[in-house]
């Protein structure tokens, strides 16, 4: 009777410990899903008040119900924005009609130079919908902080001429607005093509 009663209880624990295993490994498998960075919780980049290149004011609640590609850099830069942005404009055609769903905003930390005569020449060229956002020096400074994006001027030849040192990568909204995932520098478009459409269809 005490051997049969043990033998139950030992099965029971065994059910429950692989019922919870099971469970584990369900939870990360939904936590690998994404091919980006998950940053879900992050206590950084909340919002941001800037002007877009045709002098409207933005926040982020301005595209709340579309997933937002958020990606700062300066028109100047030699490689790493160009790419990213001409990677963002495949993803953009990659995802056919669900590219509606999507805005891609660019951020410039190079206000002194990227005016908005600029800026609305240089970022739609990559894709019409694309949005370029700028502020005063001390805006950007801010905006910068807040998504803790490092950023420092290194001189040129000439006063005009300088580069800026500055992080690279992607943040990702959902539609409801949150910040969710951080792609990665030249992880590909197909990475981000997978991770949009996940947030799309969460």
């Amino acid at each position: 009777m005490l051997k049969t009663a043990f033998i139950r209880q030992f099965l029971g624990l065994l059910l429950v410990c692989l019922a919870m295993a099971f469970l584990h490994g369900c939870k990360l498998q939904e936590a690998q899903q994404f091919k980006s960075t998950d940053i879900t919780g992050i206590d950084s980049g909340k919002d941001f008040r800037l002007t877009d290149h045709l002098g409207q004011q933005r926040t982020l609640s301005d595209f709340k119900g579309k997933v937002v590609v958020l990606f700062f850099g300066y028109t100047h830069c030699p490689e790493a924005c160009p790419n990213t942005l001409s990677e963002l404009a495949l993803v953009m055609k990659r995802l056919g009609p669900d590219a509606d769903k999507v805005q891609v905003l660019f951020v410039t930390l190079d206000p002194e130079r990227d005016t908005p005569s600029i800026l609305s020449q240089y970022i739609p060229s990559f894709n019409p919908k694309f949005i370029a956002l700028y502020g005063t020096p001390q805006q950007t400074a801010a905006t910068a902080k807040e998504f803790r994006i490092f950023y420092n001027r290194e001189p040129g030849k000439s006063p005009g001429s300088y580069t800026l040192d500055h992080s690279v990568g992607t943040y990702i909204y959902d539609p409801s607005g949150k910040l969710r995932l951080h792609g990665s520098y030249g992880q590909g478009a197909d990475a981000l093509v997978h991770d949009i459409k996940l947030l799309l269809n969460s």
